[in-house]
């Protein structure tokens, strides 16, 4: 069994699918206000009231689950950043007071 994993291995005819939500934990903090109708990196008007967020990695269009704890909002991907060490995600002003929070906050991140 080995040396035909190997063999497989070494042939790059090794093919791993996995669709299990892999959560990243880290720093989220939220968009000023001042943001309102600025373009993201995706061309549509920051909208403080919409339920959106900036990733680094993942696509446009992309839904998140936001978690602190219990409380967890979806958001989707119109934005890249944020740009600093040990923060994950940039969230609007509507989805951090869902999340009960301002500033920022340890969270965790997952993909729908």
């Amino acid at each position: 069994m080995v040396s035909r994993l190997s063999a497989l291995l070494s042939a790059g005819l090794l093919i791993v699918v996995s669709n299990a939500a892999v959560a990243e934990s880290g720093i989220a903090s939220v968009y000023p206000h001042s943001y309102k109708g600025r373009r993201t990196a995706s061309g549509q008007p920051l909208d403080p009231g919409a339920m959106t967020c900036a990733h680094r990695r993942y696509a446009f269009g992309t839904t998140l689950r936001v978690m602190i704890g219990e409380k967890s909002i979806t958001c989707r991907v119109t934005d890249r950043g944020p740009f600093l060490r040990g923060r994950v995600i940039d969230i609007t002003p509507v989805g951090a007071r869902a999340l009960g929070f301002s500033g920022l906050a340890r969270v965790s991140v997952e993909r729908m």
